[in-house]
């Protein structure tokens, strides 16, 4: 798909993405972690909940 910009602009947003502070590293994402996590939580609120209706009633 060619670039709608002129070849000026094109060269800046280039220059612009590939300077340092553009170029973060970043880990794999991993689904299964994310699920753990999100499995994690849900106990987590869940015990909290039930803890707080022990002591309100």
């Amino acid at each position: 798909m060619p670039s709608r910009l002129s070849p000026e602009d094109q060269q800046r947003v280039e220059q612009y993405l590939s300077a340092p502070q553009h170029q973060v590293q970043r880990q794999p994402f991993r689904p299964w972690r994310l699920l753990l996590v999100v499995i994690g939580l849900v106990i987590g609120l869940g015990i909290l909940s039930r803890l707080l209706a022990g002591l309100v009633l």
